[in-house]
């Protein structure tokens, strides 16, 4: 039987009621964990809903640049007039509710890099429910390298619910993919193995929890101490992993005490009076974990004047397939020099790690 997005809406109203009303404790413990699996499934229909030929009505976001911040936050918290400061972007600025009704994308440029942020709607409490734009705002975010989450000095208490509307949508804030790895098999089954102790799920919960997803037989390796919500999010599959920042807008209005008073780290800023700005996207830098490295023609001086960006980790086959898609077919090797060399000039393979600064040129076949 095919179930509409109205009786899944019902179900999962049903779910979290259920869920809202049960106890914790230790003999309860199994049956909260299969309701939040019940309740990850439906959400994964509606944030994955089966093609029908009829447009989403979404917004049109093409990514560009070195990396892509989303900025999130209530309407009115001065999302625009941030964007306005950060780059050269003129998005329509008014003291009420709503200003951006499209997703508004200006660069940012620093040391180097070419930052993309967009500027969406204020989402509203509900958003991750379909409320207001909320659903197109974070399936937006959920391509972020970054979401700066914007609050207002007098409304520093609604992080809470933001970071809880993100969470709805499938975005894990400053978390690494769990350690958790299922592999499905024929018969047999599950067999779960683990390389640490597990204290917060038991054989009945694992095993419980995956026949929810219709996953009778299968291997499951732990690789650490996980919790049934981490299990259920590998199960999933849509979960989004990003940094992020927050800042506080409109601080000019407010007094030193008042800020610490705030339980949270933050930036402090002022969006209309520019205090803050350079903190700001200094940080932005840093939590993007970027690197420059260099390019050098094999008989040339490297161009230190245009550096190649990267994500740290990156390899010299990331950085081949920014140059050029034809690149690793034609490699043979690469020469670096930098901080990622065992010594100047030494020969690598696409696998070696790049570090800030280094600078490398690529033999080819």
């Amino acid at each position: 039987m095919i179930c509409n997005s109205m009786g899944i809406e019902e179900k999962l109203r049903a779910l979290e009621e259920e869920l809202a009303r049960t106890q914790k404790n230790k003999a309860t413990e199994y049956h909260i964990g299969i309701l939040k699996a019940k309740i990850a499934a439906l959400k994964r229909e509606l944030l994955a809903p089966k093609k029908s030929g009829v447009r989403s009505g979404g917004f049109d976001v093409k990514k560009s640049g070195d990396a892509t911040v989303v900025f999130v936050g209530l309407p009115s918290v001065g999302k625009s007039t941030l964007l306005n400061s950060l780059t050269q972007s003129k998005s329509k600025v008014a003291p009420y509710a709503f200003t951006t009704l499209n997703c508004v994308p200006g660069v940012m440029e620093y040391k180097g890099a070419k930052i993309q942020l967009l500027d969406l709607p204020g989402i509203i409490i509900g958003a991750s429910e379909g409320r207001g734009r909320g659903r197109e705002v974070l399936a937006v975010a959920r391509s972020a390298d970054l979401i700066l989450i914007l609050l207002d000095v007098f409304q520093p208490h609604i992080l809470q619910k933001i970071k809880e509307e993100l969470w709805g949508a499938g975005i894990r804030l400053d978390e690494e993919p769990p350690k958790i790895y299922i592999t499905k098999r024929l018969r047999g089954g599950v067999e779960i193995n683990s390389t640490v102790k597990l204290t917060k799920l038991n054989e009945k919960m694992i095993t419980g929890v995956l026949a929810e997803y219709g996953m009778h037989n299968a291997v499951v390796v732990f690789r650490q101490d996980a919790t049934v919500d981490q299990l259920i999010d590998v199960l999933a599959g849509n979960r989004k992993y990003v940094p992020s920042l927050v800042a506080l807008n409109k601080v000019d209005m407010v007094s030193e005490d008042y800020l610490r008073e705030i339980p949270f780290e933050f930036l402090p800023i002022s969006a209309e009076k520019g205090q803050g700005i350079d903190r700001l996207k200094e940080a932005i830098y840093q939590r993007l974990s970027l690197i420059r490295v260099y390019t050098k023609p094999r008989m040339g001086e490297a161009d230190l004047g245009e550096p190649l960006m990267l994500k740290a980790g990156s390899t010299i086959e990331d950085a081949c397939n920014r140059l050029h898609r034809d690149l690793v077919k034609e490699f043979k090797y690469a020469v670096v020099w930098g901080k990622s060399a065992k010594f100047p000039g030494q020969k690598v393979g696409l696998q070696h790690v790049l570090e800030d600064g280094d600078i490398f040129s690529v033999v080819k076949k």
